[in-house]
């Protein structure tokens, strides 16, 4: 599965468009004023597309942990330096447990 990317414009919200575009790999897929065409052909019905679509917003929200952890783990530079310095190691390893107890897994 393609790695989604949710800017802030949604708000955290998955467009409908990343559902079709799941669904109908390969296919030509464009979204005018009046819908959303796959091959050329107007999408009548979004059943799919919303289940499809509620899916991927379930599996993103589930992964808010990972995200908000990525955000407060060390740098890589910090890794490096705590490579050859066991204080710093030390204080990595204190961090990232502190990440984990704040952001815990579901």
């Amino acid at each position: 599965m393609r790695d989604i990317v949710i800017t802030n414009a949604f708000e955290g919200k998955i467009p409908l468009m990343e559902a079709v575009y799941e669904l109908e790999k390969g296919k030509k897929i464009a979204g005018r004023g009046e819908g959303i065409y796959v091959d050329d052909v107007l999408i009548e019905d979004y059943t799919k597309y919303e289940t499809k679509l509620a899916e991927m917003q379930a599996e993103y929200d589930l992964r808010g942990y990972a995200r908000n952890r990525e955000n407060e783990y060390p740098s890589i530079q910090d890794l490096v330096v705590a490579l050859y310095d066991t204080d710093d190691k030390s204080a990595i390893e204190a961090k990232r447990a502190a990440v984990k107890l704040k952001y815990p897994k579901p």
